[in-house]
């Protein structure tokens, strides 16, 4: 592959996983979620389904335990997520989506549904199977992260 076939796939990329958060993000606000940034989605996902401990978090979100701290306070502020004790280690809190979070990723999911629905118009539902089947392929184990 020439380095402009290359540069061109990658803008391309990057271009629709932008669109693609951009999307969800709007759909999750549609829905009645305010005070929300995409970042907080990235951490809903961590989250899902039993929590995570700050540490984990900055490790997910490519972050500084501070910085996730701060996030996890916003969320608590919110009222999207509380901190619990970890039932492994007593040293370490647990944060954890409450039912506002847990409705928010649920209107995330339905935001990213009708996203993709919208990529079928484009590709149709084989070339949105084939993006299903081959892209993990590429990036197997994620992090899912938001481009800071």
């Amino acid at each position: 592959m020439q380095n402009s076939d290359a540069m061109a796939l990658s803008a391309a990329l990057l271009a629709a996983a932008g669109g693609l958060t951009q999307r969800i993000h709007e759909g999750v606000v549609a829905r009645g979620f305010e005070g929300l940034r995409p970042a907080h989605g990235f951490a809903f996902a961590r989250m899902v389904p039993d929590g995570a401990t700050v540490t984990d978090l900055a490790a997910h979100l490519g972050m500084t335990k501070q910085a996730a701290s701060q996030l996890v306070d916003e969320l608590v502020r919110r009222g999207y997520a509380e901190r619990r004790p970890h039932p492994a280690d007593a040293r370490a809190r647990l944060v954890v989506l409450t039912e506002p979070g847990r409705a928010c990723t649920r209107a995330a999911e339905e935001a990213a549904a009708e996203a993709v629905r919208a990529w079928a118009d484009v590709l149709g539902e084989g070339g949105v199977r084939a993006l299903r089947d081959l892209l993990p392929r590429v990036a197997p184990d994620g992090p899912i992260r938001p481009t800071w």
